[in-house]
């Protein structure tokens, strides 16, 4: 009985720790996300925040895709000036306008439109939110902790600013480097490679000039995008208020991303890598699927799917494709929402939707079929797959490079290659036995960690709630002009001193030469006269 009572109290404390963050307050916390792959990121991550006891709260507008109603968040829209059929008719033209051949001088100019048309709506969403005073009342009284966005648009920076809310930034990249200025974290352009130039970090001379030029350019490339966020945050805010202070506004940053997949590079102390969030959840697999892959056999199976963002492609180039999988052993599960190709093979099971990271971590999976975007680079690089990469648009084309330079893949043009070459591409992946080794060694060191990225980043934001922001993480880099930042004032300084000193010595010497040497030219001169 004494032993019994004597273990009670331990018994206890061991339950009270091991309950301790499922019954701690639970805080409030306001979400700004961003339509499309970028919101599917972040719904398991807030769906375990709602599982610890946090009230979130989802800030979106009327017109979504992807963003609808869920058990566990509270959803408020706001109207905005277009339709769900508008920004559906953007995504999909998107997906159209990767499969046309086009001049290079044809595709920029495309290219350029579009982005300036899309980023006019998504500008034009954030200034009816801004500008709903009803609504940005209830917020400011709505009695949040903290604000969680994602940075690619900075609208939910500039929500957190009005609201005087600590800030926490959820992002996989940002474009032209915003990331390194928003934290003030170094980036030489000697070994990091910019964003879209498909270099490693080990650079030839001629890709450095390329990685150099982009770096130049950057500013001037996204000013289209984000140059109106300046004048927008400034009049809603009534003081002047710069991109840069928006994009340093954050206490800190989840990026999803780690060095196994990404190249060494500098990191502030507000940055947290999460990469493999998207891995954390993994179910059984449905009846419908469990009996694909059984039917495969010792083949094994190939999950093929381009992303969220292509519904369609056209029809020589799905023929083309369809042709290259009917030649290989494996059951292949396409994810394809197109018209079905007449040429499909009887290996080949076309499914409007997959549960892809469920199926990558089957064991009979061989291969994985990618359009490179982050989501299917990480579910591949965690359970082990390796990969045949083809890249359509933004970071797609780098995230291929690392892969591929890690050896874990081979990286396709899908605008150039041939049935042979998707072919060729497999069955190198599925049989050359060093792909697969790579793969597993990618992700053996990516699961090497001390804590899940899932449960790390819950940590970071109900720190930030529980502390009201990090400024202890911040660098004072962020209070520097650009001359004190590189210390050119100090360098001027220096170097004035080092010219003042030279001078000086310079006029000394002059001075003692021309009193020394000029009393032996006058003796010379006094000798000479009394010579005559």
């Amino acid at each position: 009985m004494a032993g019994t009572q004597g273990l009670s109290p331990l018994v206890l404390g061991l339950l009270l720790c091991a309950l301790g963050p499922a019954v701690s307050r639970g805080g409030k916390l306001l979400l700004v996300p961003i339509d499309g792959s970028h919101w599917l990121s972040l719904r398991g991550f807030i769906q375990h925040l709602q599982q610890r006891g946090h009230d979130i709260v989802v800030l979106a507008p009327e017109a979504s895709m992807h963003i609808t109603e869920g058990a566990f968040y509270t959803l408020k829209r706001y109207p905005v000036p277009f339709r769900r059929e508008d920004l559906e008719a953007s995504f999909t033209s998107l997906g159209h306008n990767v499969f046309e051949k086009q001049s290079f001088l044809q595709r920029v100019v495309k290219i350029y439109k579009k982005i300036k048309k899309d980023s006019a709506l998504l500008l034009s969403a954030c200034s009816h939110l801004l500008h709903n005073k009803e609504l940005m009342a209830s917020l400011a009284g709505g009695g949040f902790d903290a604000l969680l966005t994602d940075p690619v648009l900075p609208c939910g920076p500039i929500v957190a600013r009005y609201l005087a809310l600590p800030v926490v930034f959820f992002s996989y990249a940002l474009p032209c480097s915003l990331d390194s200025q928003g934290t003030q974290c170094p980036s030489p352009p000697s070994y990091v490679p910019r964003a879209l130039s498909s270099n490693t970090d080990r650079m030839t001379f001629p890709q450095r000039v390329k990685n150099m030029l982009i770096a130049l350019s950057e500013s001037f490339l996204c000013s289209m995008v984000y140059s109106p966020y300046g004048p927008l945050a400034s009049e809603v805010l009534r003081k002047d208020v710069t991109l840069q202070d928006l994009m340093s506004s954050a206490s800190v940053w989840l990026l999803r991303s780690d060095f196994v997949m990404n190249y060494a590079r500098p990191v502030m102390p507000n940055i947290v890598f999460i990469g493999g969030i998207n891995c954390a959840h993994q179910k059984p697999l449905s009846q419908e699927f469990e009996a694909y892959v059984n039917a495969s056999g010792e083949h094994g199976i190939v999950v093929f799917s381009l992303g969220s963002m292509i519904s369609e492609i056209p029809e020589k180039r799905a023929m083309e494709i369809a042709d290259a999988l009917g030649k290989i052993p494996q059951t292949v599960l396409w994810r394809y929402t197109g018209t079905r190709p007449p040429n499909l093979a009887k290996n080949t099971v076309l499914v409007k939707w997959l549960p892809q990271n469920d199926l990558l971590g089957h064991p009979k999976t061989r291969a994985f079929i990618t359009h490179s975007g982050s989501h299917g680079i990480y579910e591949g690089i965690c359970n082990g797959v390796p990969m045949v990469m083809l890249p359509l648009f933004g970071d797609q084309m780098d995230n291929a490079k690392r892969m591929e330079t890690r050896g874990a893949g081979v990286t396709l043009n899908v605008l150039e290659m041939t049935s042979e070459d998707l072919a060729n591409a497999l069955k190198t992946v599925i049989n050359d036995k060093s792909y697969k080794e790579n793969i597993m060694r990618l992700s053996s060191l990516h699961k090497d960690r001390p804590i899940e990225p899932l449960d790390l980043a819950v940590f970071w934001v109900e720190f930030v709630m529980r502390h009201k922001g990090a400024p202890h993480l911040r660098p004072a880099a962020h209070d520097l002009t650009w001359y004190q930042y590189h210390s050119l004032d100090v360098i001027g300084f220096l170097l004035a001193i080092v010219l003042g000193v030279v001078f000086i010595v310079y006029k000394s010497c002059a001075f003692a030469c021309s009193k020394c040497f000029g009393k032996k030219r006058r003796a010379k001169k006094s000798q000479k006269s009394k010579a005559h």
